[in-house]
């Protein structure tokens, strides 16, 4: 069970399996969905444009839906074999650059310019 946020792109990269679980407060939550036009949250869903993993959300956030959800995820093979597909399109799409060094480098030949 994941929180919307980084957290979910991170626990895909290390593969496991994740139900998106987010509830803000109701005017706080509508006003964004007024301003941001997005189909999901979660930043696995939004880079695959689309559903790779589950995400409950507002007043579908019950124990009930959890409780599915998390049964699902431990108990059916196929789900779980396509969430980990889904997984490796996603790690193909970002690459394997590492980003951060990348532009340690770029900085670091921007200041030694100078």
């Amino acid at each position: 069970l994941v929180t919307s946020g980084t957290a979910t792109l991170e626990t895909a990269l290390f593969e496991v399996p994740q139900v998106v679980c987010y509830k803000a407060n109701a005017l706080s939550y509508w006003i964004a969905r007024m301003l941001v036009k997005v189909k999901f949250i979660s930043l696995v869903n939004l880079i695959m444009n689309h559903e790779v993993v589950r995400e409950i959300l507002q007043n579908e956030l019950t124990v009930e839906h959890l409780k599915n959800e998390a049964q699902r995820l431990l108990y059916d093979a196929t789900y779980r074999d396509r969430l980990k597909s889904s997984y490796e399109e996603l790690k193909k799409l970002l690459g394997k650059q590492v980003v951060s060094l990348q532009v340690a480098q770029r900085l670091y030949q921007l200041a030694s310019k100078k």
